[in-house]
This record gives C-alpha cells, structure tokens and sequence, in this order.
C-alpha cells in the first residue's frame, strides 16, 4: 500500500528509500504537474524516473532541476545537478553535451572551494586521467575525492573512489593494495550502504577486475552476494551489466550458447536505462562466442559494433584476422592495441598471450620470445593462476616452435593443470593439442593421439568447430600413421542425456554445469572399471566400446544406478537413455566405424529416458540378464527390422 504524506516531496523520497520506484515516480509526476516541486523534487524525480524504466526522462528532470536550484538561490546544489547531467550525457556517449554540463558545474563549484560538488569533480577527475591511460594522475584524483568523501560523510563517493583507486592500483601491477579496496567497496555494496546507481558501478567495476586477474571464484562470490541485496531491496539487478559478466563466466566454463544467448539479452536491456556504453563489451563477448564456433562472419559484425560503441575488440578481432588467413593484419591490429593499452597491465597480458599465437603461426619465433618475455614480467605480481596459465602456455608453444618438445611438456602441461582448476574446457583442449603435437615430436605417437583424442572430443562437445577440426586433422595423421586398419568384434554403447530442459529451469546454470561436470566424470570412470573405451563424441553423451556383451550391460546398469543414487542424494539427477549392440567393426587407432556401429546408435535413439534398450542377440551372449520380452523394431538405414529388449536393471 502506497505511503502518503502531506508533503509530496518528503512522499517521494520516502518511496524512493523504500525503492518503491513506480510509487515515488507517480506522487512526484502528479505534483510536478501541480507545479509543486523545487530543484529538490525535480531532483527525486529524476531519480525515480531511471529506476522506474523512464530514462529518457532522467535528463530533462536533472536540468530542470538545475535550474530551479539556480532560481532558488541554491548554487552548491546547482553545481551537483550539472554535474548530474554531465553523468547521464556521458552515460548516452552524447560527450559535447557532458563536457559543457561539466564545465557549468566547474564554473559554479569555483565561487567556494568548500561545496561537495569538488569531491565529485576530482573524482571525475580521476575518471578522466584513467581514461587517458595515466592510472598515477587518477590515483592523485581518487585520494582528493576520498578526502572530500570522508570530510563531508558521503558514502557514495567513498565507495566510487576508493573502487576506482583500487582498480588503478591492479593496473598498474600494485595488486596485494588496491585488492583489498575492492573487496571494502563492494562491503558498502552487500550492505546496503550505497545508492543503486553507486551499488551497480562498483559492482560492475569489481566483476570487471575479477575477470581482468582471471579471480573467477572472487568474482562468483560477489556476484552472489550482489543478487541476493538486490533480492532484498527490490533493485532490479543492474541486469545489462549483470548479464555481460553472467555470458564472460559462462563462456570461460564452455556453456557457448547461453553466454551469448545472455550477452543478446544484455543488448536488449543496456538501451532501457540509457547505459550505452555496456554495449560495447556485450557485442564483444557475442564477437568471442561466434569466433570459437566458427561463425567468423558473425564474429566479425559483433566486433565492428563493439567498436562502434566505444570498446577496443582487441585481442579477439586480431585473432579473428589470424583465423581469416590475414596475419600481416593480425600482427598490426596487436602492435598497434599494445601500443593504445600502454600502462595496463592486465590487457596487456591477454594481447601479449595473442601476439605469440600470430607470430608463432607466421614463423616470427623472434617477435615470439620477446613477447613470452613480456608475458613472464608481467604476470610476476599478479599471482593469478589464470595469468600465470596464460604465460606458461605461451611459453610452451614457443618452445614447440622452437623445436624444443621437452621444455614445450613442462610449460603446457602447468598451464593445462591451471585452466582444468579454472574449469575452462576451451582452454584445457587448446593445451591438450599443443601437447599432442609435442608428444608427435617426441615420437610418443600413443601419447600424442590421446591427448589430441581428448581436444577433438571437447571441442566438438563445446561446438567449437575450427578447432576441432584442427584437432580432428591432427588425430587423422596419427590415427594413420598408427598402421592399418582391421575388423574386430566389441559391444558398442551410446549414451544420451535427454529432456535436460526442464531440469536445467528448474536447478539453474550453475548447478547444472556443476551437474554435466558431475556425469562426464563419473561415467568415464564406470566405462573404464569396465573395460570400456571412449570413442568420438555424440553430443550430450558417449560412444564406448566394450570387450564383450557382458562388460557393456554391467556398464550400463551401474551407469542407470548410479544416476538413482545421485537423484536419492541430492533431489535430481540427469535422465539417460542407453543403447547397447555387439558385432563387428572397423577399427582405426582408438577409434571404430561401421554398420554395427550405427545399428548400436540407431537403438539407443529408441530407448527412454532412464531405459537401456540392446539388441536381443547382445543380451542373450551376456550371462544371467534379466530383460523384457523381445519387439522388432526397424533402424533408419538398415533393410532387415532387428529385435530389441529392455534390460531390467533397477
């Protein structure tokens, strides 16, 4: 029930510290109407006009605002409004507009060197000098606008400067300082200290760091705990910003689809609350997707709008270059996104990282060194295990290059074990195939197929087609070059998840990663307890090849089983459909093809969720399994229908 007061302007701010926001916009608008409000409520007004999905109107409150504190002789306040606008200018990218709003609240906050608005002022001054690439010059604002902040008791501006004092330290390679400053802001954050428009910058702004030092875990924690305030206060979750970091993590944990599907939604939501600016990293996570999957035309769209809106797209659109076949191009687009981020040091990491990748690719082993050189100096303060991961990589694939396989194993197989920490299948498989070619070197030829066995699998699971074609060439040549091929007689299985929708709406992304995680790892293992022999990918599932009818369905039902137990355990479980059929195959390497091979995938299509279906002559080779009567069934391909029975296995 909407609160009343005798006062509409004492009404309104009382909505708006509820966070009551239509309620506030609507007793405010009907005395605005009423020409009942001073620079104060025209001020509240503009506030909840932004919270309540009317940012468009945000602009015209604060300068009418503006100038009724000019008419009311309140000049202090009057410099803050300005400066209001300038923000909501530079908010919209409009910047002639922000620069002449700054420069009125310049000239008015000169008449008293007193008035809050130089706290403000020097704060932004620091944005400005940040914007320049000199993070010292910012530092020197950021400590004015903290002195001001703590003088005049405004915790907005404390959390807002002391967040962005922070963040310059870590750029300039200062971590165990400004982290803590971080961590101390966003306190301010979960408190519910701040403002929501303050809440949602060092919020943002934090996350952002996070993903600069690859500090995944610190970056979910906050997250978090930023939702679950929001929850509380009925704040609607800065969700543009929000869903930029939900698609960068879901990315880096190899969910492709969702994190573009959220950064898409996040270009959708940006423009409702004119934050213009966010719109430039959405595109370039949308950019990073599309280039992982294949999809170069796309990526390189998602690129060009990113740059559109502001944000350099580097290092993927120089990679994207390289990925075109147009290295020259590549090699320039990274001197010169070197030369634009001189003083930070954290992209400075990932753009180093992606000039080895193109100078290693153009034979420039020179161009190479120097940049893994540069990579080890500028890790060394970080003490980040993906920043570290990123600079042994590179120095692994130089080494390669180099023709130093031994030194290449230690570098990418540390590097490897980070990102398998991180949780990052993209970059795992990326290492698994240096290591491939290392080992080829070597003349480890069974060690080489393994490992580009394993790339070829994750990426083609991930729907990362470049590269796992890359991987899929590479295993060819070892595959033939492991001798001929020959028939051999296996069970085969496939396995398939299946209606993983409705569980995933009703667990969430998290859990539900946590969740595939769960099955891939415990299903290889009771393949293995069984002698089973993990084939190419199928999707959502394995394709497995047993010595014998009976090692297969004892796979199988310990696979039905341990899905039960796990759903007993923990209130859900993936539903898993199980086809299983024995006969005789080609094999090449570790790998198996054939008719009997379909026949085996065309039956687990049949079966249920939950159900193991195999051809009856399978089961009837297996001692002692209890199944359903038989039924014919036909197969797609295949003239003759073929008896089926369920195994009971529960």
């Amino acid at each position: 029930m909407a609160r009343t007061a005798a006062d509409p302007i004492e009404a309104g701010r009382d909505a708006l510290k509820r966070h009551a926001w239509d309620e506030a916009y609507r007793i405010l608008t009907e005395a605005d109407r009423a020409g009942a409000l001073t620079g104060e409520g025209l001020e509240l007004l503009g506030e909840a006009a932004y919270w309540s999905a009317h940012p468009d109107e945000t602009v015209e409150y604060l300068e009418r605002a503006y100038a009724a504190y000019l008419d009311e002789g309140n000049r202090p306040e009057a410099a803050m409004a300005a400066l209001r606008v300038a923000e909501q200018h530079g908010m919209r990218m409009a910047m002639p507009q922000a620069q002449g709003w700054a420069a009125k609240a310049i000239r008015l906050a000169s008449e008293d060197a007193t008035w809050p608005v130089h706290g403000w002022l020097a704060w932004m001054g620091g944005l400005m000098a940040w914007f320049g690439a000199d993070f010292e010059g910012a530092i020197s604002n950021y400590d004015r606008a903290l002195e001001f902040a703590e003088r005049t008791d405004d915790r907005d501006l404390h959390a807002m400067s002391l967040h962005d004092k922070g963040h310059a330290l870590i750029l300039l390679g200062r971590v165990a300082e400004g982290m803590p400053m971080l961590d101390e802001a966003m306190t301010s954050v979960v408190s519910g200290e701040l403002e929501p428009h303050t809440a949602g910058y060092v919020y943002c702004g934090m996350i952002g760091v996070c993903s600069k030092l690859g500090d995944y875990g610190r970056a979910a924690e906050w997250t978090n705990a930023t939702l679950r305030w929001c929850e509380r206060q009925s704040v609607p979750a800065f969700p543009g910003v929000c869903r930029i970091h939900q698609a960068e993590l879901m990315r880096l944990r190899g969910s492709f689809e969702r994190a573009e599907a959220e950064a898409r939604l996040a270009c959708e939501e940006l423009p409702r609350f004119n934050f213009f600016s966010g719109l430039g990293p959405a595109n370039y996570e949308i950019a990073e997707v599309r280039r992982r999957m294949g999809d170069l035309e796309e990526a390189e769209e998602a690129y060009r709008r990113a740059h559109e809106f502001g944000f350099a797209p580097q290092p993927g659109l120089s990679l994207l270059l390289l990925a075109q076949g147009n290295g020259a191009s590549a090699a320039a687009g990274i001197r010169q996104a070197l030369a634009d981020a001189a003083g930070n040091r954290c992209l400075q990491v990932r753009l180093r990282a992606a000039q080895v990748e193109i100078a290693v690719a153009a034979d420039d082993l020179d161009t190479a060194n120097v940049a893994t050189d540069e990579l080890d100096e500028l890790v060394a303060g970080y003490n980040s295990p993906a920043l570290d991961a990123i600079a042994a990589g590179a120095r692994g694939t130089v080494r390669l290059a180099q023709g130093d396989p031994e030194g290449a194993l230690a570098d990418l197989r540390r590097a490897q074990r980070a990102w398998r920490q991180i949780e990052a299948p993209y970059e795992v498989a990326e290492l698994g195939l240096q290591l491939a070619r290392a080992h080829r070197t070597l003349g480890d030829e069974d060690a080489a197929r393994m490992e580009a066995k394993a790339a070829r699998d994750s990426f083609e699971r991930l729907g990362a087609r470049p590269a796992a074609q890359r991987a899929a060439s590479l295993l060819g040549e070892l595959t033939t070059a492991a001798g001929p091929t020959e028939r051999v007689g296996r069970t085969f299985m496939f396995t398939d998840i299946v209606r993983s929708t409705d569980l995933v709406e009703v667990i969430g992304d998290e859990a539900w990663e946590d969740l595939l995680r769960w099955h891939d790892a415990t299903l290889r293992s009771l393949f293995a307890s069984h002698g089973g022999e993990v084939g190419h990918p199928t999707g959502d599932g394995f394709f497995v090849a047993f010595p014998d009818p009976g090692s297969a369905i004892g796979a199988a039902i310990a696979v039905q089983r341990a899905l039960v137990e796990h759903r007993r355990e923990h209130g859900f479980a993936l539903q898993v459909r199980i086809g299983v059929h024995h006969g005789e195959a080609t094999r090449r390497g570790v790998d198996y093809g054939g008719g009997e091979v379909h026949k085996a995938a065309r039956i687990a299509a049949l079966a249920e969720g939950g159900e193991i279906l195999a051809s009856r002559e399978t089961v009837d080779a297996a001692d002692g399994v209890a199944a359903s009567g038989p039924r014919e069934v036909t197969l797609k391909g295949f003239a003759r229908p073929v008896a089926v029975v369920s195994v009971a296995w529960r």
